[in-house]
């Protein structure tokens, strides 16, 4: 990475800079007589009870490894060179408006530009850049309209995001990477085509919703989910939830047919320690004679009320492997997963980010986080990786030992609108991986991230 340097160090003086100025305006702003202070005009036009909003969100990071994933030697550099820098940026501005005289009619159009540069290794997708549609839905909610409690309907249709819990099975709407660029840095998150209906009455939420995902060209797979979703919170410390999923894709597809169920559970059961609380997931899947597989995850933690607010968590999660020595397929299957916090659910910033799916899995996570003020936030992941199924793999594989992996991270939030991330990682792979894919050498890895949003 050392030739990224004087680049790098460059760009972050840049932004380092621009924080400054933006300080300094904040600061100027709150000195200036309250009569100054008027909301910015947005140029639209003004209607009772119509209220419009612009977004904007840009990003910049560089990514590196000292060893790169290739195997060793690198097929392209017989010197021995496994380095590999490349950079991403994106910028992704939006407009919302809601109209709020009989419940709220809502909408939002956003588009997102992203590109990644530099020397990328292939499985990021070279250097690639688009620009495209992220969000364009429109909504309808009750508010009190019904006399129901707040907002006990809500309809929503168009390009649109959708999350069901953690992330474990539905998160992400849109595939990155590739001809589109913005491999990490995923900034388009909403379905290809998402139509969500809600209906919420005390503790209870009942929703039905049909995703569309936006995949790849090079890699699509016509992936489309049927689901019905079931809520029902506890006051603030449990949440219980269930979900059938019904999968469609191309005829050929695995997916083509496939039920999921899934049940999901998160609670901080003991009152006077509002710190200690657990979560698990399952999820089945089953089609036919093709497919029977079972995914699930446990986890308990712990947040310390002394200063620095330390949380510590042991997570156990196991994603099945294909028996080879059977017909049908056990392999489970991820969907639509994606990362609601550091470690969920790509998991680990170089197995899971690069080299292994939570397929053929079983992983051990332990985390440390730690919060020394309000606008930083720290901490180690330590991961350890084995396979359910290595002959899932070939018959040399005869080993489960995938990887162990230490990741710090670090989170500085500026000032309200920037965010500075900071990565690095190690990892060393196991005997699993060596017969698998001919690595043996250690990994190294490195990142930092700024995020503006608006």
């Amino acid at each position: 990475m050392a030739p990224r340097a004087p680049m790098v160090a460059a760009r972050l003086l840049a932004l380092f800079a621009s924080q400054a100025l933006v300080a300094a305006a904040a600061r100027a702003e709150e000195q200036a007589p309250p009569d100054a202070k008027e909301a910015p005009s947005t140029g639209l036009p003004s209607v009772p009870g119509l209220e419009w909003r612009f977004h904007l969100d840009a990003t910049w990071g560089t990514f590196g490894f000292v060893h790169s994933l290739y195997t060793n030697p690198r097929p392209d550099q017989p010197s021995g060179d496994l380095t590999d820098n490349w950079f991403e940026g994106s910028i992704k501005p939006g407009l919302s408006a809601s109209y709020t005289r009989v419940g709220e009619l809502y909408g939002k159009i956003s588009a997102v530009g992203e590109r990644t540069y530099g020397t990328p290794p292939t499985l990021v997708g070279d250097a690639a850049s688009s620009f495209q549609l992220d969000d364009l839905y429109v909504g309808w909610r009750s508010g009190k309209l019904l006399g129901m409690g707040e907002n006990a309907l809500d309809f929503t249709v168009g390009r649109t995001q959708y999350r069901l819990g953690q992330g474990f099975l539905i998160w992400d709407g849109t595939a990155e990477g590739g001809t589109r660029g913005g491999f990490w840095t995923n900034a388009r998150n909403a379905f290809g085509f998402a139509s969500v209906g809600r209906f919420k009455a005390g503790a209870h939420t009942v929703e039905a919703f049909y995703l569309v995902k936006d995949e790849l060209p090079e890699a699509a797979t016509g992936s489309k989910l049927l689901g019905f979703n079931y809520e029902l919170s506890l006051g603030r410390a449990t949440t219980l939830g269930a979900t059938y999923l019904r999968g469609f894709a191309h005829a050929a597809q695995q997916r083509e047919g496939m039920n999921v169920y899934n049940l999901r559970a998160s609670t901080s059961p003991i009152a006077a320690l509002p710190g200690l609380s657990f979560e698990g997931e399952y999820a089945r899947e089953h089609n036919g004679s093709a497919l029977d597989a079972t995914g699930w995850t446990i986890q308990a933690g712990y947040e310390i009320p002394i200063a620095w607010t330390p949380r510590i968590s042991y997570r156990f999660a196991f994603f099945q492997g294909d028996d080879p020595a059977t017909s049908k397929s056990e392999a489970f299957d991820a969907w639509f997963m994606g990362a609601s916090d550091w470690g969920t659910w790509w998991q680990g910033e170089i197995a899971g980010e690069y080299f292994i799916s939570n397929s053929n899995l079983l992983s051990h996570q332990v985390r440390l986080h730690l919060a020394p003020s309000e606008k930083l936030g720290t901490g180690l992941i330590f991961y350890r990786f084995l396979f359910d199924k290595p002959a899932a793999l070939g018959p040399a594989v005869t080993s489960r030992d995938v990887a162990w992996e230490l990741d710090w991270y670090a989170d500085w939030k500026a000032n309200d609108h920037f965010t500075v991330s900071l990565i690095a990682a190690f990892a060393s792979p196991g005997e699993g991986v060596a017969q698998a894919y001919g690595r043996t050498q250690d990994l190294w890895y490195g990142m930092i991230f700024a995020a503006y949003n608006y």
